[in-house]
């Protein structure tokens, strides 16, 4: 299925900056509205069923033997035409 990339940004901040935005987005969630998404002259506004997918991924990249690059990947998933699936997931 082929992908197109509505909204991409990608830049380095400071750990509370990414804190404050992610509390931003789960705010919109709690309050079941649209999530509008702006940087610079790019925008998109997408709005979120009631039930998502929701999938976390830690990910280390690089070589085996050296040092490389971890992350942490959160992503919401729906389909355009349904309501999303039921899950259960906690983060300590």
């Amino acid at each position: 299925m082929p992908e197109k990339v509505l909204f991409e940004t990608e830049r380095v901040q400071r750990r509370e900056d990414v804190a404050t935005y992610l509390r931003t987005v789960a705010d919109k969630l709690d309050d079941g509205g649209p999530i509008t998404l702006e940087s610079g002259d790019q925008s998109v506004t997408m709005e979120p069923p009631a039930n998502v997918e929701f999938e976390v991924k830690a990910e280390r990249e690089g070589p085996t033997d050296s040092p490389g690059e971890l992350s942490i990947e959160l992503e919401l998933e729906w389909d355009e035409d349904t309501s999303g699936s039921d899950g259960s997931l906690s983060i300590k």
